[in-house]
């Protein structure tokens, strides 16, 4: 890599102090991450290329925005991801992936031909962290297949409620580099990790780390399960004071196992029943520790109760607030702080979020449950289910999901374009539960196509309502990612918070005579029965 004009080699650019002057650097894709790497890197005084395949309006606009802000190059289009490209002129340095590019992206392939380093956007803010004249915050990381901003939100709630500045950043929302780059600084920061995330990360170490749980996912990302769980694995590495598992989960105890920590490190379990010593979890309604305190051998230490929870807590709420509640303690944040910060936690919507109930059935928004696992914890929460499902797999199988929860199911209807192999795993596991296709196949005869991702979803709600009845609950939990029908899964729960509006709607017009309102407004909380 000649024509070197930076001073220091990329393994002491540990500072955003360190002379970052120079340093030629390509960075994949324009979005949240992507943009955020490329002003900071502009700021050190890096000489960038952006690169991204969507030439849109939306893009155009943000490469303006970063030309203003410094000497920067944003490629859009096809062409622009073919391969690796030059920083004026010369070849680059270093590649800071966004977390949607696959290890097999023809860019990322060209860059480890050439032996270039590939940092993502989680590394490049862990090694600019410490700046002189600013507070440098600890980081508390968190990842999981499932739960995982529940509990970074959870995490910073009990931390802002010990009286410290803290923020939930990283795949939560919040761009961890912007976060980093907080005039005022922070004490702590909780870092939800995906595991494309972590893939392309090398050196942080972060005071706490957890995770909070694994199942099949994103296999057609990593290439195979084993990756993924190795990826997972890395929230591990350098942990400095306690890597916490989840005691229910063998394989998050085995992650702790192999880690390379820093010596002195504590390994914490979380369990939803009785805790062992060096572990948090229940006793008689009330979330205890038993891990960070000096007599742990013999007593236990109340955080809260399940009230604190409010009145529906299940079993995966419970276990999120316990890994949270792990994560603040090896922090130092007193036990008040914990149940106060529990109480001031809001969930946030589309997760288990109850949008409607009419006539007694309950209308249930869980869109953020994009893999099996997830919607497996909210198939578990009801009794009598008409399940709305499908979209995109990612590579996973159902045949788990639909055998273990087959029991609940009156009748499924899919939506989604990759419908086979959970119709499939439910014409073996649940040969008796009718299925019914949202969007019916198309002939020469009838109707034009649907394309609008609203009309789907408002099928889909007209299909559930066919079939439900008193005492049942219409979840639409996907157990897939929405890409293929709608923009994100928060565009796919609004879409079934509309529809289930309109169908509402509807059946009070024609029904006047009923006396009091029997339907919540949609997007109101809605206590669910027990199941």
């Amino acid at each position: 890599m000649g024509g070197r004009t930076l001073s220091a080699p990329l393994s002491e650019l540990t500072t955003w102090d360190a002379d970052w002057s120079g340093l030629r650097v390509v960075v994949t894709g324009i979005g949240l991450s992507g943009f955020s790497a490329a002003d900071t890197l502009i700021e050190l005084g890096a000489r960038v290329v952006v690169v991204d395949a969507r030439d849109t309006e939306e893009n155009r606009a943000k490469a303006d925005t970063l030309r203003i802000v410094g000497a920067v190059d944003v490629l859009l289009g096809a062409d622009a991801v073919a391969g690796l490209p030059q920083v004026e002129g010369e070849a680059a340095e270093l590649v800071v992936t966004s977390p949607g590019f696959r290890p097999t992206h023809p860019v990322l392939l060209a860059a480890e031909a050439a032996d270039i380093p590939v940092w993502g956007d989680v590394e490049l803010a862990w090694r600019v962290r410490i700046r002189e004249g600013r507070k440098t915050a600890q980081w508390l990381a968190i990842t999981g297949t499932n739960g995982k901003t529940t509990t970074v939100s959870m995490t910073e709630s009990m931390l802002r409620a010990a009286g410290l500045r803290a923020i939930a950043a990283g795949n939560v929302g919040t761009p961890i580099l912007d976060a980093i780059r907080d005039p005022e600084g922070y004490d702590a920061i909780a870092v939800e990790l995906s595991s494309f995330q972590l893939h392309w990360t090398h050196s942080i170490s972060p005071l706490a780390s957890v995770c909070l749980n694994l199942a099949e996912d994103h296999v057609d990302w990593h290439g195979s399960y084993a990756a993924y769980r190795d990826a997972k694995a890395k929230i591990y590495e350098n942990t400095q004071v306690a890597c916490i598992y989840n005691a229910e989960q063998h394989e998050t105890e085995s992650m702790v196992e192999e880690a390379d920590v820093v010596e002195g490190c504590r390994a914490v379990g979380f369990t939803t029943g009785v805790p062992a010593v060096s572990m948090v979890g229940v006793v008689e309604g009330l979330l205890v520790d038993r891990a960070f305190i000096e007599q742990r051998k013999d007593s236990a230490a109340e955080l809260a109760s399940m009230a604190d929870l409010g009145e529906y807590a299940p079993r995966h709420m419970v276990a999120n607030a316990l890994a949270a509640a792990a994560l603040v303690r090896a922090y130092g944040v007193e036990p008040v702080a914990v149940r106060d910060g529990l109480r001031a936690y809001s969930p946030g919507d589309h997760r288990i979020q109850p949008v409607a109930r009419l006539e007694d059935i309950l209308w249930v928004n869980d869109s953020k449950a994009t893999n099996p696992h997830a919607a497996a914890a909210s198939l578990a929460a009801f009794s009598s289910v008409v399940w709305i499902a499908g979209g995109l797999s990612k590579g996973v199988g159902y045949d788990d999901l639909v055998s273990a929860h087959r029991g609940r199911l009156k009748a499924v209807v899919l939506i989604g374009v990759q419908t086979e192999d959970l119709r499939a795993s439910l014409a073996r596991h649940a040969p008796d539960v009718p299925v019914i296709e949202a969007l019916p196949a198309q002939t020469g005869e009838q109707e034009e196509p649907v394309t609008s991702a609203e009309e789907v979803m408002a099928r889909a709600v007209a299909a559930a309502a066919a079939v439900a009845e008193a005492g049942d609950t219409v979840l639409m939990a996907p157990a897939a990612a929405s890409m293929d029908q709608f923009t994100s899964y928060a565009h796919r729960g609004e879409a079934f918070i509309e529809a289930v509006a309109g169908y509402v709607g509807e059946r009070q017009a024609q029904e006047p005579e009923e006396g009091p309102e029997q339907a919540q407004e949609p997007g109101q909380a809605q206590t669910p029965k027990e199941p």
